[in-house]
Parts: structure tokens; sequence; C-alpha cells
């Protein structure tokens, strides 16, 4: 089943106008920072333009990167915030995909006032939320977030391939491919590593 806008549908019905999707991408990599996306469509949107949004994991990169400029085209607010490596090792990958998210709240044009997250639960933010299991697979908002959250940090990686040679980061985006693997072994990490996360956590306490 595609997203849908079914649980932005219940929230516009009870008087909430700006419903945010939020969503993260790259916890489980290796090198580079975590994102987080957060998009509010207007309620009066056509739907139609917006039929192809999906888990930004099923999309292939040429139709993520479509599908980008759609939502910041018609997206009342689309915007992305990152966390650090070094703050990813010194608060842990829960706490910085958090911190990711609210840096996406603290930066959006419009305060949300209903927040649809993907999984992960935001305490003390006086806003109200709902914590969605696999919600980039059901709610539109919540996908197009994945999307843009995605197209941006793949860019981003894409730019400090470069910059970081041997890694493969182009290809790989940061994750544990066995190349990249292969490459932290033979030539070692870089600042953009995470340094609390294994193997390089196990190369660095040797």
């Amino acid at each position: 089943m595609k997203p849908n806008f079914e649980l932005e549908d219940k929230l516009f019905q009870q008087g909430i106008r700006y419903v945010a999707g939020l969503d993260e991408v790259g916890r489980g990599c290796l090198a580079g920072p975590v994102a987080a996306g957060l998009v509010i469509f207007p309620q009066e949107i056509d739907r139609t333009l917006l039929i192809d949004i999906n888990d930004s994991k099923k999309l292939s990169e040429s139709k993520r990167q479509s599908l980008d400029e759609v939502i910041r085209k018609y997206a009342l607010v689309a915007e992305v915030a990152i966390t650090e490596p070094d703050e990813i090792d010194e608060i842990g990958i829960v706490g910085a995909t958090k911190l990711a998210m609210e840096r996406c709240i603290q930066n959006s044009l419009i305060t949300p006032e209903h927040l649809l997250i993907d999984a992960i639960k935001l305490d003390g933010l006086h806003i109200e939320s709902s914590s969605i299991i696999k919600g980039d697979q059901i709610s539109t908002s919540i996908a197009a977030a994945s999307i843009i959250a995605k197209v941006f940090r793949d860019e981003l990686m894409i730019g400090l391939d470069s910059k970081y040679l041997g890694y493969g980061l182009s290809n790989n985006k940061g994750y544990g491919t066995k190349t990249h693997l292969e490459a932290i072994f033979t030539i070692g990490y870089s600042e953009i590593h995470r340094k609390s996360f294994d193997p390089i956590k196990s190369l660095i306490e040797k």
C-alpha cells in the first residue's frame, strides 16, 4: 500500500491546519551526518500531483530527485536539517536523530500544529505529535519528508566524495558496504566517520 493523506485528513477535520511529516535518513551509516526532513502540505493541494510519492527506499534515485522538485514546489514547508558525525558520537544516534528533527522544526517558516513522525517520539516540544511505525509507508507527508532528506543527504555525500578519496562515498553514501569497509581497514577512517560506530570504534580502541 502506498502512503496517503488519511492521517492528515483526520487532523484537518479537527481544525488543525499545519500538519508536518518528519522522517530521518542516514541513521545506520558509518560516515556523514544523519539528516531529517520536515514537510507541510497545504490542505487544498491537488493530491494528484503527489500520487507518485512513496517511501524513499522504494524509489529510484532519479525518481526521488524529480519528486524532491515537486515537493519543494507545492509544499508550504520543505525543510532539511542535519546532525554532524561528531555530534552523533557525543550524544548517540537516537539523540542525534531527534536533534536533527528538532532543528527542522526550529527552522520551519511555519510552526507545525501537529507532527506525524516516523517511529521517533519527540518530547518537550509543546507541539502535539504522533509516532507512526513505518510512517513513510502510511503518510504522504512523512514519505515526502523522507524523500527530501534522502536527496539532500545523498547530494551532500556525493560532494564529500572528492574530499575524502577512496571510500566510494558517491556510491555508498556512507553506508557500510563491502568496499567501504575494505577502505576503512586499508586507509583508515576520516574525520567524517562516526567514531562511536563499529568497526571504527574497535579500530580506535586497539
